[in-house]
């Protein structure tokens, strides 16, 4: 488990951008069954998220098109319950942090694993996001 002081900031990083900060099991259920799309991201202390998952995040929501209803995380290391009620609703994919998740109806409909985020500039993954936005949403 990582110490607050550590993980804090970094939560507080996606919810000044609108994001729920989602760190029960339950509450994991109730928005990702609700109606409309859902993006959850697995939040992490790692570089990739720092330098790239959570900037290309925030990036993929700015400007015209299409995005998701809802906006959610989860924090990999610190929101144990939540997460592990999360990664449920990711089969087949494994465990992975940080990672992207699109659910559609309670569906789920794309998913960015880590080793799509690993190496790839926050735009990158901005431009991959907005493409998924535009099909699913």
């Amino acid at each position: 488990m990582y110490p607050p002081q550590l993980v804090l900031p970094m939560k507080e990083e996606l919810v000044k951008s609108g994001f729920e900060d989602v760190t029960t099991a339950d509450r994991v259920d109730s928005v990702v069954k609700e109606q409309g799309t859902v993006l959850m991201v697995v939040n992490s202390v790692c570089g990739c998220a720092a330098g790239a998952a959570r900037p290309g995040v925030k990036m993929s929501l700015q400007g015209d098109g299409k995005k998701p209803s809802k906006l959610t995380t989860v924090f990999a290391g610190f929101d144990g319950d939540a997460v592990a009620q999360a990664r449920k609703y990711f089969a087949p994919y494994p465990p992975s942090s940080p990672s992207i998740a699109l659910f559609k109806d309670g569906k789920l409909v794309h998913f960015v694993e880590r080793h799509h985020i690993e190496g790839r500039s926050a735009e990158m993954i901005s431009e991959h996001l907005k493409m998924a936005y535009s099909e699913f949403c």
